[in-house]
């Protein structure tokens, strides 16, 4: 049965009042009130054991989507293992500018610090994506916090990071997402200003990654306090996730997978180094990249990228050049490039597989990118907006929501032969909501007509208008 603990909250002095807070043990406490002035709220996950005598570390997870609970289940299991409070806030959102997001954090973080027994030598950020980015840049405004778990992002903003500020940096990404790249040369960026700092792979996309992966990025930042002296040292677990990493290692390698065992050690060594000699592992590693199955993986990923970058440089001067222009003829070249990627998909080339689904990735999150920057122009340009719509339904052609953009534009300017192609190919791919269908904005005159029933019939069965026969 869970338990309650009362705690009570002094949010600002100046109001010398208390607001009376249920936390529950092993479960969620949502919209916690930050002040009765501002409507801000926060919620709070503490393990089942919490002990309100001990003093926690606390993982800020950062929301810029409206799915702060989300993302803290996304956590919950692995702070349970670890034994870390889990914060977020339900006020922080993208449609905001950088600014407002950092104040909205500020007065969160102190409304959790007031609240909890927090080990203040022992805070840090998360987040997914954009709110990962988020997590990243906030240490380079808000004091106090020690390290950053991202997950699918790389820093959000290498300009301002500084030596003198430095945050312990664990980041995960799947070899799929589009992000990957830019996170290795994160890596790289953060080596040279001696941040300390880990990645995590995995075989994925752009997605959040597993439990496990995240309670060891939780473990990489317990072993780092314990090499501060910010906590004990437990030896028995420092033991058990090096036996554990180990073996994870050994089973790459058998799998013959040397470029993962390679890297598996060298994030090994990066964090047990501090407790444990190291020469056997860096011998084992340089034995490793030593071997030609190493070199040959190393060639062949090198020579991937190499042609991955080429085709995102292709990407983004298209894309701007067909926006620019309204090149619709341009649309069947934007095709062959989709097809080549589901042939590059069924390669029996892991790493040609894996770039297909990066460049995907990349080339629809550049396209929705361009879709918020067309969209937010004062002076809307509805027919780049209706062109970056229809190189959504290549793109992505099972979203079906582009398909119904193109054909609400086209019938708004009486291009009704567009919006019936759309139709049909939207019907096509296997679309089936009939009631949105004919709720479709600007379609009125559309959908009463012959050929636009003619369409739903043929692949719906039945229309909502008769279809007239002479």
């Amino acid at each position: 049965m869970k338990k309650n603990i009362i705690l009570f909250l002094f949010l600002l002095p100046c109001f010398l009042q208390a607001q009376k807070v249920n936390l529950v043990k092993g479960g969620i406490t949502e919209n916690i009130v930050i002040n009765d002035s501002i409507k801000e709220s926060f919620s709070v996950y503490i393990p089942s054991y919490f002990d309100v005598t001990k003093n926690w570390p606390i993982v800020f997870v950062l929301d810029m989507e409206g799915k702060s609970k989300q993302s803290l289940l996304m956590f919950r299991d692995a702070a349970e293992q670890q034994g870390y409070i889990l914060a977020t806030s339900n006020s922080t959102s993208d449609s905001l500018s950088l600014s407002k997001n950092i104040l909205i954090a500020n007065r969160f973080f102190n409304a959790a610090y007031d609240l909890l027994p927090l080990h203040k030598e022992r805070t840090y950020t998360a987040g997914f994506s954009d709110a990962a980015r988020f997590a990243s840049i906030i240490p380079n405004f808000i004091k106090g916090i020690k390290g950053v778990i991202s997950c699918g992002a790389a820093v959000g903003s290498m300009d301002i990071l500084s030596p003198k500020n430095s945050f312990y940096f664990v980041g995960i990404v799947g070899r799929e997402d589009y992000n990957y790249i830019d996170m290795l040369a994160t890596r790289k960026v953060l080596d040279r200003l001696k941040f300390p700092n880990q990645l995590l792979l995995f075989d994925g996309g752009h997605d959040w990654p597993t439990t496990d992966l995240i309670a060891n990025a939780l473990e990489i930042l317990t072993l780092s306090s314990m090499a501060k002296g910010e906590v004990p040292k437990d030896e028995e677990m420092m033991a058990a996730t090096y036996k554990k990493s180990l073996t994870e290692a050994n089973k790459l390698f058998s799998d013959k997978k040397p470029l993962l065992a390679e890297h598996k050690l060298s994030e090994m060594i990066r964090v047990y180094g501090p407790w444990i000699e190291m020469d056997s592992l860096r011998d084992i590693r340089k034995q490793l990249r030593r071997s030609g199955s190493f070199k040959a993986n190393k060639r062949n990923q090198n020579n991937v990228m190499v042609k991955e970058s080429f085709s995102k440089e292709d990407y983004v001067y298209f894309l701007e050049e067909d926006v620019m222009t309204y090149n619709y003829n341009n649309l069947g070249w934007w095709n062959y490039q989709m097809d080549e990627l589901d042939k590059l998909a069924k390669s029996s080339n892991v790493y040609e597989k894996q770039m297909s689904h990066r460049l995907r990735g990349y080339l629809n999150a550049l396209i929705e990118d361009t879709i918020d920057m067309v969209a937010g122009e004062k002076m809307l340009d509805m027919e780049a907006l209706t062109f970056l719509y229809m190189l959504k339904t290549i793109s992505e052609p099972e979203n079906f929501t582009y398909y119904l953009n193109v054909i609400s534009n086209s019938a708004k300017v009486e291009d009704y032969g567009t919006s019936l192609f759309y139709l049909e190919e939207l019907l096509k791919n296997g679309y089936k909501n009939k009631d949105e269908l004919y709720a479709v904005e600007h379609t009125a005159l559309l959908r009463i007509t012959p050929e636009f029933n003619a369409l739903v019939e043929k692949y719906l069965n039945t229309a909502r208008y008769g279809i007239m026969e002479d």
